[in-house]
């Protein structure tokens, strides 16, 4: 059966988070890509929550700004005194609450809680409550999940409460926590801060919906980094390397040959038809489509980019906003900038730059050259050491070359010019105004040879004295 009740989302993300030793909030801190934040914020919107509410404290203004556009709705926790507390504090701004209702809570410093365990946890709850809880070796500074005889979840003790034997349960509470609406307001003003931390304990509900008859029901993460939180730098590397390896198992399950999957980096979503092979070193951010058979040399940098079949990117080229056509092929050390697309099987070398070009089929740009805001048409040559000058200091304007073109080395094009269809660019020409299709076009200076000129001599130290 589907998740229907409504749902509303509560994210914590008031906490200091000294250990990261920064002057950035901890929940604005990156992984895969984006904001911790940012993930726990998605997750909410893969449920198709009505309304989500993240609570925020240290560096607040900061924290809202960097997540105004995401929709949700915000509330101040501007004492940090639990997680009791900052749902108390986020009660308001999700009224009002359905009846039938279920309000999730999920934290903004553990990131990669993946929807289908979410969605498992909505469903497990039902009318009663659900809580995600794992099993470790070490459960040292958890708070266990104490059950009775039959198995029922009785309650959840914290570590520093915990008696010598409950300190020995391995089952313990990741926080991640879903209550019916209809119990929320009177659980929560029921809440004591009478623990050793003095702090008013939103786990201290289970025991409340147990004397109430309220069932509680329990999950587990398919995955322990599902449930990981982030406290300090080392742990955020940490769960970053554990979220690469688990996207790069999945690539190599769909097909795609890794030569090493301990060294990739996807920040964002990488989509691979068959046969796709990636080297070492590379880094995918934003939406990047790979087609059936491309080739990734390593060390390259794509970002929201498409790259169809057969293609080949070679070692150490950066990527961003472009398209690249079927059996291209781009590298090594080349850069393709926002806007531009190569078409069928055109090339693109080392230490060239194209932004916002179209390249067509089969046209060339092998060695050294700049080729910004032009319309280069199928089977054009572009010589080594090209540049189309395309900006006057002030306004960009455009460059045309048409089909079949040949520009020799060390041309510059100044823009607006075309060149038509067919035509030949000697080495060295400085074009200001169109080439004629099917000619070639010359601009250079006069070639002199000076007899008896001497190159000159370089004095020694002693000889000017």
């Amino acid at each position: 059966m589907s998740h229907t009740r409504p749902l509303q989302v509560v994210i914590l993300a008031a906490g200091q988070g000294t250990r990261m030793r920064s002057g950035l909030p901890k929940v604005l801190h990156p992984i895969a890509g984006k904001a911790m934040a940012r993930h726990v914020i998605a997750a909410a919107a893969s449920l198709n929550a009505q309304k989500t509410v993240v609570v925020v404290g240290h560096g607040a203004s900061v924290v809202e700004s960097a997540l105004a556009d995401t929709g949700v709705h915000f509330a101040l926790q501007s004492s940090q005194l639990g997680t009791g507390h900052a749902v108390q504090m986020a009660l308001p701004a999700l009224q009002p609450l359905p009846k039938d209702g279920q309000v999730l809570i999920l934290y903004g410093d553990v990131p990669l809680t993946q929807t289908v365990t979410l969605k498992a946890l909505l469903q497990a709850a039902g009318d009663g409550v659900g809580l995600v809880t794992q099993h470790l070796d070490n459960p040292t500074g958890y708070g266990r999940i104490v059950r009775d005889g039959a198995g029922n979840v009785v309650c959840n003790v914290e570590e520093k409460d915990a008696t010598e034997a409950q300190r020995k349960i391995s089952e313990v509470n990741t926080g991640i926590l879903c209550l019916p609406a209809r119990h929320l307001a009177d659980w929560l003003g029921a809440l004591s801060n009478n623990n050793a931390q003095a702090e008013y304990y939103l786990t201290d509900l289970l025991g409340m919906a147990v004397q109430a008859g309220v069932p509680v029901h329990t999950v587990s993460p398919g995955h322990d980094w599902e449930v990981a939180g982030v406290n300090s730098k080392a742990q955020l590397a940490g769960l970053e390397r554990a979220w690469q390896q688990h996207q790069a198992e999945q690539l190599m399950v769909d097909g795609v040959r890794l030569a090493d999957p301990a060294r990739i980096d996807i920040r964002g979503i990488l989509t691979c038809g068959r046969d796709v092979s990636i080297d070492v070193g590379c880094v995918f951010e934003g939406q990047v489509t790979l087609g059936e058979g491309v080739h990734i040399g390593p060390y390259c940098v794509l970002r929201d980019v498409s790259v169809k079949a057969g293609a080949r990117i070679d070692a150490y080229s950066h990527l961003d906003q472009a398209v690249v056509g079927p059996d291209a092929v781009v590298g090594p050390y080349a850069r393709l900038r926002p806007g531009s697309t190569l078409g069928a099987g055109a090339h693109v070398g080392n230490f060239v730059e194209l932004k916002n070009t179209q390249l067509g089929a089969e046209s060339k740009a092998n060695h050294l050259a700049y080729i910004g805001d032009a319309t280069v048409g199928e089977r054009v040559n572009i010589g080594a050491g090209t540049i189309t000058c395309n900006y006057d200091g002030a306004n960009k304007h455009r460059t045309t070359i048409e089909d079949d073109a040949f520009i020799g080395s060390d041309t510059q094009l100044v823009a607006p010019v075309t060149v038509g269809r067919g035509a030949t660019l000697g080495a060295g020409t400085t074009l200001t105004k169109d080439a004629p299709p099917e000619a070639l076009t010359v601009s250079r200076a006069k070639q002199l040879s000076l007899t008896g000129w001497q190159r000159p001599v370089k004095q020694h130290k002693s000889d000017k004295k």
